[in-house]
């Protein structure tokens, strides 16, 4: 029997696949837990076009990611935090705050994608890295300084 799975599964493949498998595993086991359909000439057809389509949206989501990924790398962020005695911050510098710098800076970049190396907690460049798709990243430096000398 013939399937199309509509999921991915461990040991027959990812989702889309089409599958041979044994007509009881099939009709008791994949189907009625939507794990697959049967593969009809109409089903192939669909399935063949909902893949062409998300080719086409995961080529343009890598474009975007590219050219942010060029317009970011090396970009400065200003971050002006409260400082103690020996320039030491209260608290550490969170990818909240870097997320919401590169907001100010017109970059809509989620926290969870922004990885930073070290704890900071005194003042000076920092680098931090901003995973903008699993085949781009780009540097981006941090810049803490005393609020007074941002004013």
């Amino acid at each position: 029997m013939k399937v199309i799975l509509t999921e991915d599964h461990d040991t027959l493949g990812i989702k889309g696949d089409v599958v041979d498998v044994k007509p009881g595993y099939g009709q008791n086991f994949l189907i009625p837990r939507q794990m697959a359909v049967v593969a009809t000439k109409s089903t192939l057809k669909r399935y063949a076009e909902e893949r062409r389509q998300a080719a086409h949206k995961i080529e343009a989501a890598r474009g975007n990611a590219e050219k942010l990924a060029a317009r970011l790398d090396g970009t400065e962020v200003l971050i002006p935090v409260r400082v103690g005695e020996e320039d030491r911050i209260f608290g550490t510098i969170t990818t909240q705050q870097v997320a919401d710098e590169l907001a100010t800076m017109g970059y809509e970049i989620d926290r969870r994608k922004i990885t930073i190396s070290e704890d900071i907690r005194t003042t000076g460049v920092y680098s931090a890295t901003v995973r903008l798709h699993p085949e781009f990243t780009s540097e981006v430096k941090i810049q803490v300084v005393p609020e007074e000398a941002s004013v």
